[in-house]
């Protein structure tokens, strides 16, 4: 059917040329109609798209104005209004499935531009930076009875922030920033005197005389029999 109804149509232009010549003037004049919306469009969209990656990279919320000093932030007036008096992980409940809540924090709250929902107490808020400068920050993470880190299942912060913590805090204690809590060492007292024979002065060689050595735990030492005739019947296999 298809066939048909196409060569009827070239017979047609053939006999009537003026028939093929006016549709072609109409098909140029509708795509000289379109092109100049359709590149006006293009360039609305590349703007528009321009101004949002510019606005993105620019944004207040992704740029913190605390970035070359967060300690600041901790002294604001935002800070005492959103936490008071309280550690920023104070009031974070993390949303999990079940009952049980997971034994372990997520690797990371963000993923290139993306904020997973409910992050942790740290990714948050972009103004809570980590610096080993930020002392008090830093307080608010370590137990002052011991002097160790929390436990991120205490506070809820990724893993990703943690690492930066726990560098942090290293950090800050070797500036003598925070106060280092060192283990309490146990020692006897005759690993450090000098009344053994090998560290105080050394005797007059009056055993030399009758061939011993000159300290008596250098001599030969005589095994005994029995507890040499036991390790012989035990190891009877292997010996040659």
């Amino acid at each position: 059917m298809a066939a048909p109804l196409k060569r009827i149509g070239i017979v047609t232009c053939r006999v009537f040329p003026g028939i093929l010549q006016r549709n072609i003037q109409t098909q140029r004049i509708r795509d000289w109609k379109l092109t100049p919306i359709a590149s006006v469009h293009r360039v609305t969209l590349r703007a528009s798209s321009s101004s949002s990656s510019a606005d993105g990279t620019e944004s207040p919320e992704t740029v913190s104005r605390y970035a070359d000093s967060p300690w600041e932030y901790l002294k604001s007036e935002e800070y005492i209004e959103r936490y008071g008096s309280k550690p920023v992980w104070s009031d974070y409940r993390r949303n999990h499935k079940g009952g049980i809540p997971p034994q372990k924090t997520r690797k990371t709250c963000i993923r290139g531009d993306e904020v997973c929902g409910n992050p942790c107490p740290i990714c948050r808020d972009p103004n809570v930076i980590i610096h080993y400068k930020n002392v008090n920050l830093l307080q608010q993470f370590i137990c002052p009875y011991t002097g160790i880190v929390y436990d991120p299942t205490r506070t809820g912060v990724c893993m990703k922030q943690q690492k930066l913590l726990n560098q942090a805090v290293d950090t800050a204690r070797d500036h003598g920033l925070l106060p280092v809590q060192l283990p309490h060492v146990d020692y006897s007292k005759e690993d450090y005197s000098n009344t053994h024979g090998a560290v105080g002065q050394t005797p007059a060689p009056s055993s030399l005389n009758s061939g011993e050595p000159w300290y008596p735990w250098y001599g030969s030492v005589e095994p005994d029999e029995r507890e040499l005739a036991r390790v012989k019947r035990i190891y009877k296999a292997y010996l040659k």
